[in-house]
């Protein structure tokens, strides 16, 4: 079959979990036998082009900077597609009012509708209004839904019939051990640190983590990940004016080696998003046995489960760090339950043969088998 993956920045991955996704998905398929096409936004200065990259095709098409710039991008991602016979995989809602050309040219398009990104509090209330329609208008012109988390599969449920969605949440592969040396670049040594990924918005806690952990002197450092622009954005300034002395900003790393070595050799993660259904980042952190202090909400304590302990007020962070100052040795089980939650749900081998199967359904050449896949770390 030929899937077209639509909605992302493009591969190699260098943005965020649905670029990750797109990556993961498309070498899979193409080891498969599968053709996969995704198209990637340039600059408004490149040109249009085709290319391999391992053996997946890209297109290429230029794009101007902002919501417009997007807008546009995948409205000619969009009739590209139609032009050749495949199945589309549409990443995202944004600019689901295109899925209308979908059903118009009787081109299939499933698509992954994400978290409920208009409750996100950086966008305006026109832009709010802007997602909510297109997720209206999603649930109901693309022929199939898939949804990363149970919760998001009951809020799409309102709009569109329960049988034409799909529960698939993102997975990840267990990585292989990096070794601490990699830490010295950043001062950091083995298990004598916290950390915390995330892009600095409000929904995602930082500020009430920062601020708990900064409440009193700590024996371990506190290192954060994510591109901090305090001169202009009064957020980023009010998270950095709650750091303490011993709080690292590292800014945005994007070398997966370098993200996964923190990962593996951190005490502990603290995971804050409040909006949205299976966050990737979560999710890895699982892979790597974290111990997870995350925010208490429906999403996270579905991912999680009982592997993590959870907050909502700085408070709550404050004293769930003090007990592991005093108590370290409780952190082992909490690694033991994360490890064994990943493997029994979000093992990316499953994951992804769950969407190879769905696209098959959809392709307008018909399988010659039923794709049958065994997890051999069950």
């Amino acid at each position: 079959m030929h899937v077209q993956i639509l909605g992302c920045r493009g591969i190699p991955a260098s943005h965020g979990g649905f670029e990750t996704f797109a990556e993961n998905l498309a070498l899979f398929l193409t080891r498969r036998g599968h053709q996969v096409t995704v198209y990637c936004q340039g600059a408004s200065s490149d040109t249009e082009r085709e290319d391999f990259w391992r053996g997946v095709r890209r297109v290429h098409f230029p794009a101007g900077t902002g919501v417009r710039g997007t807008i546009h991008f995948d409205w000619r991602c969009v009739n590209h597609s139609c032009r050749e016979e495949g199945t589309a995989l549409t990443l995202g809602y944004n600019t689901a009012v295109f899925s209308l050309v979908y059903r118009l040219r009787g081109h299939k398009n499933v698509m992954n509708m994400d978290g409920l990104e208009w409750k996100r509090d950086k966008w305006s209330v026109p832009a709010k209004a802007w997602l909510l329609l297109n997720e209206w208008l999603g649930a109901r012109l693309a022929h199939h839904l898939v949804a990363d988390h149970p919760a998001i599969a009951e809020h799409l449920a309102r709009h569109t019939p329960r049988s034409k969605i799909s529960i698939i949440p993102y997975g990840s592969r267990r990585s292989e051990s990096i070794d601490p040396a990699m830490l010295q670049q950043f001062g950091l040594v083995s298990k004598k640190y916290y950390l915390m990924i995330a892009r600095p918005e409000p929904e995602n806690s930082i500020l009430e983590v920062v601020s708990g952990y900064s409440s009193r002197k700590r024996s371990r450092p506190l290192v954060v990940l994510g591109r901090y622009r305090p001169d202009t954005v009064p957020y980023h300034a009010a998270v950095m004016r709650a750091a303490g002395p011993n709080v690292r900003f590292l800014g945005g790393i994007y070398d997966q080696r370098v993200v996964t070595a923190l990962r593996q050799h951190a005490l502990v993660y603290l995971h804050g998003h409040r909006v949205g259904g299976t966050n990737p980042s979560l999710v890895e952190s699982l892979a790597a046995a974290n111990p997870i202090i995350a925010h208490d909400n429906r999403f996270t304590r579905w991912v999680a489960g009982e592997a993590a302990v959870y907050f909502r007020t700085a408070k709550d962070v404050d004293e769930l760090l003090e007990r592991f100052e005093n108590a370290p040795e409780s952190l082992n089980s909490m690694a033991i339950a994360s490890g064994l939650r990943h493997e029994q749900t979000f093992g990316q081998e499953r994951v992804l043969t769950v969407y190879e199967t769905l696209l098959a359904r959809f392709s307008p050449v018909p399988e010659p088998a039923e794709v049958v896949y065994q997890d051999k770390r069950a």
